[in-house]
């Protein structure tokens, strides 16, 4: 399948009360609560959910199909069923939460996975696309400013297979962007997003009693509530009022930013000084027999800044981030009441 000029074809506007979305990786944290989401929304009618296997909780309006992204043809299994059911929104979500050391598998997933979700997107003639991505993409750098804006270079690391095939995956939605100018294309790119039920990587590597800290260095960081993460999905789906959807790439962080041995500390973690020079080669090892689950390019995040500008999704999306990022990390701890304390005044 190849992608169509929206000249040819153009896409049909949502019709209110009538929506139809698919998601893939209906199973993963987004998917899941998105489906959750749109099924308690009466203006949706139909939720079409892709992903190896089916969610475990109860779902009334939203139908099951099991896809696999890594095998050919996939596009065009959901391409048939996007133009049976009048699909008008796609949310690609089918990625990671965890480095892996099956590179070779997760590149196929995430990058020629998303491959085909976007030639059957281009077959139907979306009106809405959505991708997830990560502001991670963006590297942690010594060069980099102090905010990151959507305009910044996505470059990454080159020792991170991870990151490098959600850059891919960006360049190949820019290429559908461009042949498809009839479809509203949104990326979000999500700082690490962490709460009380989202399962990933930052979660365990910040529920460890004692983690790294690279001596002489303390960047800021920044950090994502799993709600506001939904809010935000939740958004893109909805579009304005206008109906045309909203098109561009967006960055979808927290408020505030904190050094990370303060992290550490309203964590209660312990933190380990290693010089660099001894941290990388320990690392790279601990990754290469896989007794750590972090791997080597993670220690950039520990060394360099890598903070995103959230002002675009706040003018152009109308996001408001309800939790701060002391709030996060209370909720985190399974503090609720003291992160009410600590979230910005009328949004909790």
């Amino acid at each position: 399948m190849s992608s169509h000029p929206a000249s040819a074809v153009t896409p049909l506007r949502p019709q209110p009360d009538a929506r139809v979305v698919a998601i893939t990786g209906a199973c993963g944290f987004i998917g899941s609560e998105l489906i959750r989401r749109l099924e308690e929304d009466h203006r949706y009618s139909l939720v079409l959910a892709f992903d190896i296997r089916k969610p475990s909780f109860p779902m009334s309006k939203t139908q099951f199909h099991k896809i696999d992204l890594t095998l050919p043809g996939a596009d065009a299994e959901i391409a048939s069923v996007l133009d049976r059911e009048k699909a008008d929104t796609f949310v690609h979500a089918a990625f990671l939460s965890n480095p892996t050391h099956q590179s070779a598998w997760a590149h196929e997933l995430e990058n020629i996975g998303t491959i085909q979700a976007l030639n059957a997107c281009a077959e139907h003639h979306i009106s809405r696309f959505v991708l997830w991505s990560l502001t991670a993409c963006y590297g942690a750098r010594a060069t980099n400013p102090n905010f990151l804006r959507e305009t910044a270079e996505l470059r990454g690391h080159p020792g991170s297979r991870a990151i490098s095939d959600r850059i891919e995956a960006e360049k190949e939605t820019r290429r559908f962007r461009k042949e498809n100018p009839g479809t509203a294309v949104t990326v979000l790119r999500t700082a690490n997003i962490l709460g009380p039920r989202v399962r990933n990587f930052i979660g365990r590597f910040l529920s460890r009693p004692a983690a790294p800290v690279l001596m002489g260095w303390d960047p800021l960081m920044q950090l994502v509530h799993e709600d506001d993460v939904i809010d935000a999905f939740k958004i893109a789906i909805d579009g304005p009022d206008d109906g045309a959807g909203f098109d561009g790439d967006f960055n979808i962080v927290g408020e505030g930013v904190l050094p990370y041995t303060t992290i550490l500390a309203m964590l209660g973690r312990i933190p380990l000084p290693m010089p660099h020079f001894l941290a990388y080669p320990m690392s790279r090892l601990l990754w290469m027999t896989q007794v750590f689950d972090a791997p080597p390019s993670f220690l950039e995040f520990l060394r360099y800044l890598c903070v995103a500008d959230g002002e675009k999704a706040r003018r152009e999306l109308g996001f408001e981030p309800r939790f701060d990022i002391k709030s996060i990390i209370l909720d985190f701890l399974g503090m609720p009441s003291q992160a009410e304390e600590f979230a910005p005044a009328g949004r909790m």
